[in-house]
């Protein structure tokens, strides 16, 4: 079992905070932190480039070269590997595997279910030692399809999936059936209006994501700190400073 996926413990699940570029990663492991994944949303916006939309293979790419060789434990948000061809996705895994990341998420966007279980077939034929978060949206965009749900998370454990992510599901019944019906870790994201951290350990829950939240929240800052001083008002909160942020790019 590799240090990452040994991370992923029932009882003191993994909290998996996400970063958007090299200073964000470089803060969140200096609080602490042994693992930091990506978020697709932050790279993208960054960037001006739509997520979800397969257009970030070269800015995840960089980002990846860019913090692999970091003192912590870097898993990748790759949306569905940037392709649907699998030997392409099997490519993409190798390359990040080769600069030093340990894991990588990849989502079905709801495309066909076997597609998806040859690009993780082809993932751990390419990239051996990477854990593959095998994420479904099946909760993303809607109410869900709880059927439709396990038969596609089956088919990806099936073709070697080291995780299961289902976003967007909160129920804690459900959240708990399927943390014992898999023999692999459960992943959801976190959502303020879901379960709390520790709820959601009670329920089996062995990673819990942070997704895009980070990255809202420091939009958010920045907007409400250009507010309060166009406003003549101090911001409140903690403001690093120049020389910490100057720190993280040594």
């Amino acid at each position: 079992m590799t240090a990452f996926a040994e991370l992923h413990r029932a009882g003191g699940p993994l909290l998996l905070p996400c970063a958007w570029d090299h200073a964000s990663a470089l803060a969140l492991a200096g609080h602490g932190f042994r693992a930091v994944g990506t978020t697709s949303l932050g790279v993208a916006a960054a960037a001006g480039l739509p997520d979800g939309a397969s257009a970030t293979r070269d800015e995840t790419l960089r980002l990846a070269l860019t913090l692999g060789s970091a003192p912590f434990l870097l898993s990748v948000d790759a949306e569905d590997g940037f392709s649907d061809d699998p030997d392409e996705v099997g490519e993409l895994a190798r390359q990040l595997a080769a600069v030093g990341a340990v894991g990588i998420n990849l989502e079905d966007t709801l495309g066909p279910a076997d597609r998806h279980a040859a690009k993780i077939t082809a993932v751990r034929r390419d990239a051996p030692g990477l854990f593959v978060n095998a994420r479904t949206d099946t909760y993303w965009s809607g109410e869900g399809d709880w059927a439709e749900t396990l038969r596609r998370l089956e088919a990806y454990r099936e073709a070697g999936a080291d995780g299961v992510f289902v976003p967007g599901l909160t129920d804690p019944a459900r959240i708990a059936s399927l943390a014992a019906r898999f023999d692999v870790p459960l992943n959801v994201l976190y959502t303020p209006a879901g379960p709390t951290l520790a709820h959601l350990a009670d329920l089996g829950v062995r990673r819990v994501s942070l997704g895009s939240l980070l990255y809202r929240r420091a939009l958010g800052a920045a907007l409400e700190t250009a507010a309060d001083l166009r406003a003549g008002r101090d911001p409140d909160g903690p403001t690093p400073t120049y020389d910490e942020v100057r720190a993280l790019t040594g």
